[in-house]
């Protein structure tokens, strides 16, 4: 099955609710963080295409109509060259609220989890080690972690082809996406999801999925 979507966005750029709406227009399965956990091989092949060694993507993604957030995002150009008809997402928030919002969920989150001195050394921590410090080894720092996640988008913005790049926040809804993928927009309302403490319950599932 060949991607409809490869979401370029980071994590905390409203990735849980692009995934539902894909999933609404597409009635397919989308990958996202939380898919991880379903599929206990995939942190190691995770962990190896950010050390350069790309999965085959086929493989990986059997079964998904589209993929968003992190790890995905973080390795969003080879995908996208995988599958040359999708159309790239790139998600998107001001750099203040992301921070604050990556900070207290992701960052904290992992750093409890994968960095600490109890961090057990499974493919879950190599992967999620991998992602963070290919993201920036100082991605606990605000303004190193701003900086990066702003380099992220400007790379995206101009290496991504222009002609399958779509930038998109989620307060602009289902119509930006129906009118670049040529689908109708569903009569429902545009799914809002993941609160910092939905996130918090749903790292609880991925991680009780990894031990």
């Amino acid at each position: 099955m060949a991607l409809h979507v490869v979401g370029a966005g980071l994590g905390r750029t409203g990735t849980t609710s692009l995934k539902a709406a894909l999933e609404v227009l597409f009635g397919e399965p989308c990958y996202h963080m939380l898919e991880v956990g379903n599929h206990p091989e995939h942190p190691a092949m995770w962990a190896s295409g950010y050390r350069g060694s790309m999965p085959d993507w086929d493989e990986l993604f059997t079964g998904y109509g589209s993929c968003v957030d992190w790890p995905a995002a973080g390795l969003w150009r080879p995908i996208a060259e995988a599958y040359p008809d999708s159309l790239i997402v790139l998600s998107v928030r001001d750099a203040d609220s992301w921070w604050r919002s990556a900070s207290t969920t992701i960052f904290t989150i992992s750093e409890q989890a994968y960095f600490g001195e109890d961090a057990e050394d499974n493919d879950w921590t190599a992967m999620m080690r991998a992602m963070l410090e290919t993201f920036t080894p100082s991605w606990r720092q605000e303004a190193a972690a701003k900086a990066a996640f702003e380099a992220h988008n400007d790379l995206v913005r101009r290496t991504a082809p222009s002609d399958r790049l779509l930038e998109w926040c989620a307060s602009d809804g289902w119509e930006p996406i129906c009118e670049r993928l040529g689908l109708a927009v569903p009569d429902e309302p545009f799914p809002h999801a993941n609160t910092g403490e939905d996130f918090r319950k749903m790292v609880g599932l991925a991680e009780e999925a990894s031990s």
